[in-house]
């Protein structure tokens, strides 16, 4: 038993070690598996928020895309998820998992690289999957093939057809649902300020009110449109909603303290979203065919400064960088062809000059020329054998005498 015992502590002071190690390198270097050393992933609500110093150049700024343009992509984006969350009669909350989802992607990557109608496709899909409403492929892609026509004014909208083009769009659609996991780390959990704002009243003792109630709702659901959910957290802009809502409707809450230090929020963060949400409704409406002309172009021009880089021209040609490059003229002659120098000035004393045929390759190739030579060589060979044979004769004649 006192082996047993030595050989039980022995163990656990050896396990205890290990755990040791391996913690060690889980806060410091990552996780040891193997003879590997692998980085962590962590999956908080708190890495969902984007850092100032990222917001701005964003991606799509990076690749030539001004801000107005930009931002009028997002709007159009999530005014497609939006209604199509409608159409398809998915929760709120997967309209505005969704909306989120695409602000996210679209400060990791450019708007000039990956359509933003495709990925809006795959937020919409995705964000019914998280909310436990899915949808189907079909119904989805439908469904933005019937806004895209209502956003061009066409009155007679055509159905959309099951061939190839509709095969291609939905792999693009699987791909940038991927996509947007990977880019995301698969933190795609998003916290609304739904419940927040009903909680918030209850304590202001302003729950019954509902026009109070449902214009902070509104406001919600419109800032969803702007980059305020990546920025801050769900309860400042809970606070903020509130704040605009009691505003419009011109509602005292309590100024002293103020009601929204209580929840942790701050003057200058209200007063931020705010702004940011008021300045939604001073926009045009973006138009479809603008944006993607514009982003059109900046994709041309991408393409063109990369072959340029390469040393090719647009349509995929070698560049010259200078007249003596390649040129079909500085090919050199053939030797066929004989070089006359131009030093007189009469165009007539330029004669092409004749080369003689070559007797060997003509000689080779006609049979006429060809018969004769076999005719010869048989003469020469018949000649040669009875001469040889003469000898012979004159040789042994003496002997037979």
């Amino acid at each position: 038993q006192k082996l047993i015992l030595k050989m039980t502590t022995v163990s656990l002071n050896r396990d205890e070690k290990h755990h040791q190690i391996h913690r060690e390198c889980i806060t410091y270097d990552g996780i040891l598996i193997g003879d590997r050393v692998y980085s962590e992933v962590y999956l908080t609500i708190s890495n969902s928020l984007i850092p100032e110093e990222r917001l701005q150049p964003t991606p799509s700024m990076l690749d030539g895309l001004d801000l107005h343009t930009e931002t009028d992509l997002r709007i159009l984006g999530c005014e497609l998820i939006q209604s199509a969350g409608i159409l398809l009669r998915l929760p709120q909350v997967a309209m505005a998992t969704g909306q989120v989802l695409f602000h996210r992607f679209f400060y990791s990557k450019s708007f000039v690289k990956h359509s933003f109608e495709i990925v809006a496709m795959a937020c919409v899909n995705l964000a019914s999957k998280i909310e436990e409403a899915p949808r189907r492929f079909r119904d989805v892609i439908n469904v933005f093939h019937h806004l895209k026509q209502s956003h061009r004014g066409k009155r007679s909208a055509s159905s959309l057809i099951l061939d190839q083009n509709y095969i291609n769009t939905k792999n693009q659609v699987i791909k940038a649902e991927r996509r947007i996991l990977k880019e995301l780390g698969f933190c795609v959990h998003v916290k609304h300020p739904h419940k927040i704002i009903v909680m918030y009243l209850q304590v202001l003792e302003c729950e019954k009110n509902q026009t109070l109630v449902q214009t902070a709702w509104n406001y919600m659901n419109d800032s969803l449109r702007t980059n305020v959910f990546v920025r801050f957290q769900a309860e400042t802009i809970a606070c903020a909603c509130i704040y605009l809502a009691a505003r419009a409707l011109q509602m005292p809450l309590p100024s002293r303290p103020h009601w929204y230090l209580l929840f942790g929020a701050t003057e200058e963060e209200i007063k931020d979203i705010c702004i940011t949400t008021l300045k939604l409704y001073t926009r045009k409406k973006p138009d479809y065919d603008h944006l993607e002309k514009e982003v059109e172009k900046r994709k041309m021009s991408l393409q063109e400064a990369k072959l340029k880089a390469k040393g090719l021209n647009p349509d995929g040609t070698p560049a010259l960088s200078n007249l003596g490059g390649f040129s079909p003229g500085s090919k050199p002659c053939s030797p066929n062809v004989v070089k006359v120098e131009d030093k007189s000035p009469n165009p007539q004393a330029l004669k092409p000059v004749k080369k003689e045929p070559d007797s060997r390759a003509q000689g080779s190739k006609s049979p006429h020329n060809g018969l004769r030579k076999e005719a010869k060589i048989g003469r020469n060979s018949r000649s040669r054998s009875g001469s040889r044979s003469r000898t012979r004769s004159r040789s042994r004649s003496p002997r037979r005498q």
